[in-house]
């Protein structure tokens, strides 16, 4: 798409000066299997509501711009469609799929980078919960690289749940790009989702036992998971808390709709 765009840039500008400003110690790491042309669906682990701004710099170094696919409440808001839209990422409406997907798969076709939270809603143990195909789908038929994104550390400044802490100074943010998979059309998509989700089990821990930080005490292990000794819930707890919860929109985590699930 080579019309000129007017918003997606600054809010990069932005975004990059408030990293800056914080003095966050953002750690990427693989981010040259981006590549530089060509469409690309980069499949993202959610643990944030600010996991699509992580993920997209990750795309940076390649000079690419990253349309992530986000709910359609977030292009409803007065403050977030506006941005939404000028930066064309996709709205997804989960009662009609079907023309996102579209959306998306032109896109892709054209040369963009899609991105992609294959988990739907964020995942309150912080592991890989199972994953929706349509990432997979979507490189099948576009014929393009399929490429794992693990984050660490969104967690700590807004999640699911708990209080926002945007303006935390120093804080570790770890990226983590990996190895692309190439999805063909006729391979059978759940085994390819499988195996999407083994990469990123795989790239979450290699970010969880690299990261620098530990919680300062048990009132900070919130946000650790629970087999590394946090109080975060195990995966099944999560599942629990999260089919209770469809039809509550009253907690925080899913209070608003400027947040990007």
């Amino acid at each position: 798409m080579a019309d000129r765009e007017y918003v997606y840039p600054p809010v990069i500008r932005a975004m990059l000066g408030a990293f800056r400003m914080l003095d966050l110690k953002l750690d990427v790491r693989g981010a040259d299997r981006i590549p530089r042309s060509g469409g690309a669906v980069l499949a993202s682990n959610h643990i944030s509501y600010l996991d699509f701004i992580f993920a997209g710099a990750a795309a940076l170094p390649s000079g690419r711009r990253v349309r992530f696919m986000a709910k359609k409440e977030v292009f409803d808001n007065r403050i977030s469609g506006p941005l939404m839209r000028g930066m064309r990422h996709i709205p997804v409406d989960r009662e009609a799929g079907l023309s996102s997907y579209r959306q998306a798969l032109e896109f892709l076709k054209s040369g963009e980078v899609v991105g992609v939270f294959g988990e739907a809603t964020i995942s309150r143990s912080f592991m890989i919960k199972d994953l929706k195909n349509g990432a997979v789908r979507m490189a099948q038929a576009a014929d393009v690289p399929l490429i794992p994104v693990v984050l660490w550390g969104t967690q700590r400044m807004w999640t699911k749940g708990r209080p926002r802490r945007l303006w935390q100074r120093h804080l570790p943010i770890t990226v983590l790009v990996g190895e692309p998979l190439y999805p063909k059309k006729g391979q059978d998509s759940n085994e390819l989702t499988a195996e999407l989700r083994t990469r990123l089990s795989a790239l979450l821990e290699e970010a969880q036992s690299t990261y620098p930080d530990k919680p300062a005490g048990p009132e900070d292990s919130w946000w650790q998971p629970a087999h590394l000794g946090g109080t975060a819930p195990t995966l099944e707890k999560a599942a629990e808390m999260d089919a209770r919860g469809k039809s509550d929109k009253g907690d925080n985590g899913d209070k608003g709709a400027d947040k990007p699930e």
